[in-house]
């Protein structure tokens, strides 16, 4: 399942022949929903997320297998997989979007770049459109991209139960950190 997932974030970007392309499977994505009053930390964490950028268009994809978060308790797992994103109907979450700066950001050379990106949120059935601003870290060949944004429950029916409508917020603030390596041609 993950080399499936894995063919297709790869293939699915358009080939252009001189282009740089960056890709890692080992993406970082943190969500935290909880809710001010909350007493406990309502987050998770997946390690295993894809992503690839294409250098000369500032096209850019992600991969999310639902299930590849981790809890600090079992039962929060358990109740996100079954009750809320319903996992085994929605087994993955993919953003494909553009960098829309991309050619403010020199991929040779080290630094920090601000970018801005636009795009395709698909979770739980439903695509919503997604802007928001993060970096693009270059060092030594290597890419790390980071971002914060948030993600209204509604908007992707996702329903929360009253009973513990108190505990988790109305909104998931994701963030992403994903260090990507040159893929080979």
């Amino acid at each position: 399942m993950k080399i499936s997932i894995l063919l297709i974030a790869v293939l699915s970007i358009a080939s252009v022949s001189n282009a740089q392309k960056f890709f890692t499977k080992t993406g970082k994505i943190n969500f935290d929903a909880t809710a001010p009053k909350s007493p406990e930390n309502i987050d998770g964490v997946n390690k295993n997320s894809i992503c690839v950028i294409d250098s000369k268009t500032g096209e850019l994809q992600f991969s999310v297998l639902m299930k590849g978060f981790e809890f600090e308790r079992a039962l929060m797992m358990e109740h996100f997989n079954e009750n809320y994103v319903e996992s085994d109907k929605f087994n993955k979450t993919t953003f494909k979007g553009n960098i829309t700066n991309n050619e403010s950001i020199n991929y040779s050379k080290d630094g920090v770049y601000p970018a801005k990106v636009k795009g395709k949120l698909d979770m739980h059935g439903q695509t919503k459109d997604i802007e928001t601003e993060g970096k693009i870290i270059i060092k030594a060949g290597k890419v790390q991209v980071t971002a914060n944004f948030n993600a209204q429950f509604e908007d992707f029916k996702i329903a929360i139960p009253q009973l513990v409508a108190d505990k988790v917020a109305k909104f998931a603030k994701i963030n992403v950190d994903c260090t990507l390596d040159p893929l080979a041609k």
